[in-house]
């Protein structure tokens, strides 16, 4: 099949599952065809102003921001915000001519998508948690198509315009072959004949998950003698990471079998040589779990609107296909759950064929053929 060159505006961002999926989407279309269009629009200060240019793509930011849950000044400019981001969304959209807006959750997708609707271009949304925000909601009763990673999305959106598309991933996130298991051992230096527990934060980290991990590590690591673990703490808590490490060390404490760091270069790695993962339960981070078909105990952070981490983790619990530790309770368990399961190969093997059934593998192309579909 032929697809035509088009102009499509990609709005959202704020955070890397926001941003990740609209960089795949936008590499999927210019896949499809080279000499495609596409102008990013986000939220200014926010993370994709910076991630969307390094992968050669043009971002305009409107100044749209959230409302602070506490009592703050900010709140009381952000009416003036929203009609200034709504006017210059108007403006990009005449300036651009594009033949479809895409949303993918973010600040910047509320405006232009309204914007877009207002001025009789076609919308898209992509959303990617299995519990959507208010935002999505009321832009879903607009958009042509709603794409989608979980089953019973019909609660929020009209059920004859949702696509279950899955949530795009990085390419090279699959199950581990035995070769890429041994590149993995050799690049972060571990013991094949030992197992290993990956602990990952995100790229800012996690305050819970890193305070699991000391009190398992002050507590002289039980249960996890044969056992080492690739820590991501995150850039905020490197520091102090460093510093108790540091203590731990120089209190005479073996913690050989610990490699941590800030950032993962080589996710792919990490996850083909992890017998069990830890992670949040962000919407990007259950969809690569489920393409690698890892083991995981999800902790989903109750700092995220509408508590979506745990409805996200709560889709595979139901099936069996992941184990879940709350956060208040992460301390006391979540370690012991881990050295339990990384000792019960058996169970450990019932949720790695249970997690894989639910991947996705072509997202972004489900959601560019849907893209063609509603340009005609």
């Amino acid at each position: 099949m032929k697809y035509r060159k088009i102009r499509a505006i990609i709005s959202g961002g704020g955070t890397g599952g926001h941003i990740f999926p609209a960089l795949s989407i936008a590499n999927k279309l210019k896949e499809l065809n080279p000499e495609t269009e596409i102008l990013f629009v986000g939220a200014e200060g926010r993370m994709e102003m910076e991630k969307v240019p390094a992968a050669g793509y043009r971002i305009e930011g409107l100044p749209i921001a959230g409302l602070q849950r506490s009592l703050s000044l900010s709140n009381l400019a952000l009416p003036f915000k929203v009609v200034k981001s709504v006017s210059m969304a108007k403006r990009l959209i005449r300036e651009f001519k594009p033949d479809i807006a895409i949303g993918v959750g973010g600040y910047a997708s509320a405006p232009l998508l309204w914007a877009a609707g207002r001025l009789g271009i076609p919308t898209l949304i992509q959303e990617q948690n299995g519990y959507a925000g208010l935002t999505n909601k009321i832009l879903g009763k607009k958009a042509k198509s709603i794409c989608v990673a979980y089953e019973g999305m019909e609660k929020f959106f009209p059920a004859d315009r949702i696509v279950i598309s899955g949530n795009p991933i990085r390419k090279e996130i699959v199950p581990a072959t035995p070769q890429t298991k041994a590149e993995a051992m050799e690049f972060y230096g571990l013991d094949p004949e030992k197992k290993h527990i990956f602990i990952v934060g995100g790229s800012l980290g996690s305050g819970t998950l890193n305070n699991a991990m000391k009190k398992w590590i002050t507590d002289g690591c039980p249960g996890g003698n044969d056992v080492e673990v690739i820590w991501q703490c995150g850039k905020w808590y490197k520091s102090s990471v460093d510093a108790f490490m540091t203590e731990t060390r120089n209190a005479g404490k073996n913690i050989s079998g610990i490699r941590y760091s800030d950032f993962i270069m080589r996710m792919d790695l990490a996850y083909a040589v992890a017998d069990v993962v830890i992670s949040r339960s962000g919407a990007s981070s259950v969809s690569e779990l489920c393409a690698a078909r890892k083991a995981t105990i999800f902790v989903p952070s109750p700092n995220v609107a509408e508590d979506h981490q745990t409805h996200n983790a709560m889709a595979l619990v139901r099936k069996d296909a992941a184990l879940m530790v709350k956060d208040s309770e992460a301390d006391e368990k979540l370690m012991k759950t881990a050295c339990d399961l990384i000792e019960n190969q058996e169970r450990i093997t019932l949720l790695e064929e249970n997690i894989g059934r639910l991947a996705l593998r072509d997202a972004a192309m489900t959601i560019a053929e849907e893209i063609y579909r509603i340009i005609g």
